[in-house]
């Protein structure tokens, strides 16, 4: 198969092109059926393409991990930075659009599914990458909630910062209510620990 145009093309832009085409046929057929083959024919890439942008399968399914968690931490670094003088509004901010986000993901959508036996390939993208991402959403939060100056131990931060994470992660993967709601009653449990009043709506 010819490149797009019949040339050459920049290669960072042929990689984002078939992740997203990796992601597309991941959510509506499933890991199992996505083939380096059938993806350089919806990337519209020859397959040297696809394994000089990727290499392997397994390269491939970090990729996606890695593109589709960029999501959540930029949504994270946009809640805090929208409220740079109430840490709570920030919190709460960056719960609410994380949450969102992951509402609308149909990536974790199909790898959520996949622990209900949906399709068990997909469990190691979700298992693989998970202690990295929370070990990155963590410094991103305690590099933000650093800047609001707390009066209080690097130790208790650190503390109160992976209670926010897990207890977020464990809605993401399974919500009992909307991203509003969620991101309230977390930041309430937040204020509560740190004897502070959310001052912004």
């Amino acid at each position: 198969m010819a490149e797009v145009n019949g040339g050459p093309e920049d290669p960072i832009s042929s990689r984002s092109r078939i992740i997203a085409a990796a992601v597309r046929l991941t959510c509506a057929h499933g890991w199992s059926k996505v083939t380096m083959g059938r993806l350089a024919a919806e990337a519209g890439v020859s397959r040297q393409t696809v394994y000089n942008a990727v290499g392997s399968r397994e390269d491939l399914a970090e990729a996606m991990v890695l593109t589709e968690s960029a999501g959540f931490v930029f949504s994270i670094v946009e809640g805090f930075d929208a409220h740079p003088d109430d840490l709570l509004a920030g919190i709460r901010a960056a719960l609410e659009r994380t949450l969102e986000i992951a509402q609308d993901n149909a990536l974790l959508r199909a790898i959520v599914s996949a622990t209900h036996g949906a399709d068990t390939e997909l469990l190691p993208l979700l298992t693989t990458h998970a202690e990295s991402l929370l070990g990155t959403v963590k410094v991103v939060i305690a590099d933000r909630v650093d800047r609001y100056g707390l009066d209080l131990e690097p130790d208790r931060v650190a503390a109160v910062i992976d209670v926010v994470v897990r207890t977020a992660l464990s809605h993401v993967m399974q919500p009992s209510a909307t991203p509003r709601e969620t991101a309230d009653e977390i930041t309430w449990i937040v204020s509560r620990v740190l004897g502070r009043t959310l001052t912004s709506s």
